[in-house]
């Protein structure tokens, strides 16, 4: 789907005011760095050689074990000492800050700009009807408790809606649930829990035809927060049985199982995959990684993306439409889940010299992203640990991921929080436009 020209859409007079004070920073930023003389090269090189340390030290530290592990960690943490300390002396402390301000600032006025610009591009709405019969299913031990807490099982019931706990003690059949739901009658699905019973309560949702509901009573709230959402007020989503909206979303298939946000490969889901993962992270996190990033445990994979192969990544995920990760303020966003096509993004990280090759704006192999309408995972071993929206499962291979377009519809409160818009490709040629345009 193709991006509007924010310069050619009828920008408005603030999203070209937000452009201008952009490029207003970038100037400031390479003014301080010019005013600095001779001294801009040593600010660029200082830092360029801390990062690549430090990538460098954290690769030794996760990939290794006993005294090599610990000598790593001492890099990694003396590496941005002494680049502070050679900054103070030689007084480049204060224009580095300045300059890092700067480009901070001029990021956010040129997202800000590009978000205005192109909010025309966002999820298309439409008015229907408020549900008769609305069912929820409803984890209490999700998110912390923050069912019982925000009394949601209460409110939703004196709005009308069905509710059904999620109680245990035992494996809980939630998509059983659902159908049930379903043949009884209720003309909507809603959830609130985590992302992974999210999924499974869309898939019925979709295969259905009625519209899907989401409270942001989970952990991490993912799939919600890119519906805007508020996290620290799940009840607030219930607005949408009485004043809502639907959008139309895509969902993600992985070995023919449902996903709103994503399925990971590689050493993640190999570690959840762990019985000991739960109860001791780090500890078995720290375990594990040496041996599958040096390739001597775990599964080796090959991902196929069309005509592209990717051989033996250190880690992939697979999302359901593409992250925004242009920059850190967009990290793991998605503006649109309605695009037709998944995201892909291939770590492969098999030394400290690439690991340090982080620090290049192209990576090559070792960082690569690609939207595709089908990605096929094969491995070596008859089963992957595949990590489900957050759950951990094991699947046959190979592992076939499809998008499944405009699979389901999501109602949402009308009066919700902004989700986010990120830049167009192109982004540097279209802020210049919308801010020479008058």
């Amino acid at each position: 789907m193709t991006q509007p020209d924010p310069a050619s859409a009828g920008a408005t007079p603030a999203a070209r005011w937000l452009a201008r004070g952009a490029w207003l920073a970038v100037v400031a930023a390479i003014v301080l760095l010019l005013a600095a003389g001779t001294k801009t090269v040593a600010v660029l090189v200082v830092a360029v050689v801390g990062v690549v340390v430090f990538l460098a030290a954290a690769w030794w530290f996760l990939s290794n074990r006993s005294l090599i592990r610990w000598v790593a960690a001492f890099l990694a943490i003396a590496a941005p000492v002494v680049v502070i300390a050679v900054y103070i002396s030689r007084n480049l402390l204060l224009p580095a800050l300045g300059v890092i301000v700067l480009l901070l600032i001029a990021g956010g006025l040129g997202r800000a700009a590009l978000s205005r610009a192109s909010s025309g591009s966002r999820m298309p709405e439409r008015l229907t009807p408020p549900p008769k019969r609305p069912y929820f299913i409803m984890n209490p031990r999700s998110g912390g408790g923050k069912v019982t807490k925000f009394q949601l099982d209460k409110k939703a019931a004196a709005l009308g809606a069905n509710v059904a706990l999620i109680d245990g003690p035992g494996q809980v059949d939630v998509a059983a649930m659902a159908r049930a739901a379903v043949a009884a009658g209720a003309d909507l699905l809603g959830v609130a829990g985590g992302d992974g019973t999210q999924a499974l309560v869309a898939a019925i949702a979709a295969e259905h035809d009625i519209p899907f509901l989401v409270l942001s009573a989970g952990t991490r709230n993912h799939f919600a927060l890119d519906l805007g959402l508020d996290r620290e007020r799940p009840e607030s989503g219930l607005a949408a049985l009485t004043d809502g909206v639907e959008v139309t979303l895509d969902l993600g298939l992985v070995g023919g199982r449902t996903f709103v946000n994503n399925a990971s490969f590689g050493a993640y889901a190999a570690i959840v995959e762990s019985p000991a993962y739960r109860a001791d992270k780090r500890g078995t996190t720290l375990k594990m990684l040496p041996d599958l990033l040096s390739g001597d445990s775990g599964p080796r994979l090959t991902a196929r993306i069309g005509d592209d192969t990717i051989d033996a990544p250190t880690a992939l995920l697979i999302s359901n439409n593409p992250y925004e990760m242009s920059d850190p303020a967009g990290l793991g966003r998605r503006a649109r889940i309605d695009g037709g096509k998944l995201g892909v993004i291939a770590v492969s990280v098999h030394s400290a010299a690439q690991a340090a090759a982080l620090v290049r704006v192209r990576s090559g192999r070792t960082l690569q992203r690609f939207d595709a309408i089908e990605v096929v995972v094969e491995s070596d071993a008859a089963e992957i640990p595949v990590g489900v929206d957050g759950e951990s499962l094991m699947l046959p291979t190979p592992v076939r991921c499809q998008i499944w377009p405009a699979a389901l519809r999501v109602r949402v409160p009308r009066e919700r929080l902004a989700a986010p818009a990120p830049p167009p490709r192109k982004s540097l040629g279209l802020l210049t436009k919308l801010a020479l345009n008058r």
